[in-house]
């Protein structure tokens, strides 16, 4: 178990490190408000392997409210952004 949570959290931390250069060169808005949606994916999954590792399911509220706020949040700036073209 130790080494797949290893594996996992190596890849986990690839992956936020890419999403992290797509977010700060996204070249318009709704590429960064992908990023930033996935990042929170990342971290939700982050804690679900933590929570596979340790056996404990004390942080499965954070990852729903995790998974919430990424949500609601792509969601809002969806609906209310402003055109990037000039």
């Amino acid at each position: 178990m130790t080494v797949v949570a290893i594996v996992a959290g190596v890849l986990l931390a690839a992956a936020a490190l890419l999403t992290a250069y797509r977010i700060l060169s996204g070249p318009n808005t709704l590429d960064r408000v992908v990023g930033i949606d996935s990042l929170m994916a990342i971290a939700a999954s982050g804690l679900a392997v933590w929570a596979a590792y340790s056996d404990d399911t004390a942080v499965l509220p954070a990852i729903t409210a995790l998974a919430l706020v990424g949500f609601l949040g792509s969601a809002a700036v969806t609906r209310f952004r402003v055109r990037d073209d000039r």
